[in-house]
């Protein structure tokens, strides 16, 4: 048993030896900390980084505001000129009524007169239709309240009529099939 444990000591001793553990107080550990760094050009190189992406930030922001400034330049424009088409479209309308009145103080035909004015209503009707205006039917149709503004109810001459529109008092209009003006009526009770 002596044996063994003998065995065992001297292979844990050339363990030990193996590993050479340097446990000298004397020998310099840290010899890599004490050589001078690149600290310089690691400094040097994240402030050049940070004034290239405070470069890219600015010119970022100056773009963004001529973007802004530019469509609100744009839409105001837009805004401004948005009834160019629609009353360049009207300027033959205006013409047109400018003649009947001239032709209404030098003729005292009425029937004459009366042709002449449906003419100048008529283009006026189809002109607004070729730009997306449209009459809205109410008369004899049920009452929407999306659609229609009741101003007053009457007695309805007939029980069908009941809860519909007996007469149309101003019409409501569609602009390309959107509502722009609600249609005041007269609804039956």
């Amino acid at each position: 048993m002596e044996e063994q444990e003998m065995t065992n000591s001297t292979e844990s001793t050339a363990k030990m030896d193996d590993v050479n553990i340097n446990a000298d107080e004397n020998a310099a550990g840290t010899t890599h900390l004490n050589e001078p760094v690149a600290e310089a050009s690691v400094v040097e190189k994240l402030e050049a980084e940070l004034q290239e992406q405070k470069d890219k930030y600015l010119r970022l922001m100056a773009e963004f505001d001529n973007f802004r400034r530019r469509t609100a330049k744009e839409r105001l424009e837009l805004i401004q000129t948005a009834g160019k088409d629609v009353i360049q479209s009207l300027l033959d309308v205006l013409d047109d009524c400018d003649r009947a009145e001239k032709q209404l103080g030098s003729s005292d035909d009425i029937s004459l007169q009366k042709e002449g004015i449906q003419l100048v209503f008529n283009k006026l009707r189809s002109t607004l239709q070729q730009k997306g205006l449209k009459a809205m039917e109410s008369v004899a149709s049920d009452f929407d309240v999306e659609k229609h503004e009741a101003i007053t109810e009457i007695q309805a001459p007939a029980d069908e009529m009941k809860g519909k529109v007996i007469d149309e008092v101003i019409k409501g209009y569609y602009l390309n099939d959107k509502l722009i003006r609600f249609a005041k009526v007269v609804v039956g009770k």
